[in-house]
């Protein structure tokens, strides 16, 4: 049985990402899944941080039979500003990961899976930790990318930040990226990099193909995270144009990015977060999907998880041209590449009848999207089928 441990960007709970979606399906792998740290300072900022601090002391959780979830200790802030305090942060983690390893009876041939570029430092430090070759654990680590990690706002110096993803690029095993600027990038420093964009949890989000909607409104409605390549303008200008109808978002907004404008249109409801398990029956509201995306510098690194449950869903999808991945599906979904165009397009998509082709378009096309495809192209890419 081949062994996995996973540096995570994402708690494992409550909501699943990539991370998750593709540990879930290594079904005949053990794994060990480790949350991302937070910093002495987050308690400060955020009180719910507080808790978070010290996950570390408590047990392991068993996520599923064949993974096991563990908090990192905290760490020092401004690790992405100075690369010499990322060295620290991680060789203290390194010092954890072989107290767990030790705790699970782990031999030295496991696999590391990283997702931040904080990873670089950690390799060597673990090596030395293991008493082994940095060259050892580097032929066996792979870089999942799914974000442009210098673009974040906040406490970063971006050079620092992509010369660390430049060396865990580099001297990994494999590196796989979500989105074509990011394949584009790391494939200067890595040969064997491949594109794998998102996928979808095709079986809970086909779901609603089969629900019947009960209000009798009209609803245009949105999923995910509202952020800084979000198209506000499109959002407002489709809110206009639509007095008649909702326009629902599920998810939540991230500090610092301005929705006022927005809010302050009476046919716009924010609904906040929802379980997973639970959007089916909110998207079967829905009438029409909304995919909108800025044409700016982050829209070209994203691969939006919702598309892909969008298009699961069976219901008609609006979306802006970017992020590129969108194009490919030109014939199944509408495309606009103006606000005004965008209001006509949903005009488009809100007169489609429950019998277009486009829907069984859009189904089939999630189908070969979904989780388990990616998953399988992963493993087929590593060898491991």
């Amino acid at each position: 049985m081949k062994k996995i441990l996973c540096l995570s960007t994402s708690n494992y709970y409550p909501y699943p990402t990539r991370k998750q979606n593709i540990m879930n399906r290594m079904t005949d792998c053990e794994i060990i899944y480790i949350d991302p740290a937070v910093t002495y300072l987050a308690p400060l900022k955020d009180s719910a941080a507080k808790a978070q601090v010290y996950r570390h002391k408590e047990s392991f959780v068993q996520a599923r039979e064949n993974i096991k979830v563990y908090a990192q200790p905290p760490i020092l802030p401004f690790y992405n500003k100075y690369r010499w305090i990322n060295k620290s942060n991680q060789s203290d983690l390194a010092r954890y990961i072989h107290m767990i390893l030790k705790e699970n009876k782990w031999d030295n041939d496991f696999w590391i899976w990283a997702y931040s570029p904080t990873a670089c430092d950690l390799i060597p430090a673990l090596a030395k930790e293991l008493k082994l070759k940095a060259k050892e654990l580097w032929s066996r680590t792979v870089y999942d990318c799914v974000d442009r990690h210098s673009a974040y706002p906040g406490m970063i110096n971006p050079v620092v930040v992509d010369r660390m993803e430049e060396d865990l690029a580099g001297d990994s095993a494999c590196v796989f990226a979500t989105a074509e600027g990011l394949y584009d990038r790391l494939s200067q420093f890595n040969r064997n990099t491949h594109l794998v964009p998102n996928g979808c949890n095709f079986e809970l989000f086909n779901k609603t193909a089969s629900l019947e909607k009960t209000e009798p409104k009209t609803v245009l409605g949105f999923v995910g995270v509202v952020q800084e390549c979000t198209d506000m303008e499109v959002l407002i200008e489709t809110a206009k144009a639509f007095p008649f109808a909702t326009i629902r978002f599920i998810g939540k907004k991230l500090p610092g990015v301005d929705t006022s404008a927005l809010e302050k249109l009476p046919n716009v409801e924010f609904r906040g977060l929802v379980p997973q398990e639970e959007l089916p029956e909110h998207i079967k509201e829905f009438d029409l999907c909304l995919n909108v995306f800025a044409d700016n510098e982050l829209s070209k690194d994203v691969s939006p998880l919702k598309f892909y449950e969008y298009l699961a869903t069976g219901k008609p999808v609006v979306s802006t041209p970017m992020p590129k991945q969108v194009q490919e599906y030109a014939d199944c979904i509408y495309i606009a590449h103006s606000p005004a165009e965008f209001v006509e397009k949903c005009k488009e998509a809100l007169s489609e009848e429950d019998d277009d082709p486009k829907r069984a378009a859009r189904i089939a096309a999630a189908k070969r999207c979904s989780w388990d495809e990616r998953v399988r192209e992963i493993r087929g890419i590593l060898g491991w089928e």
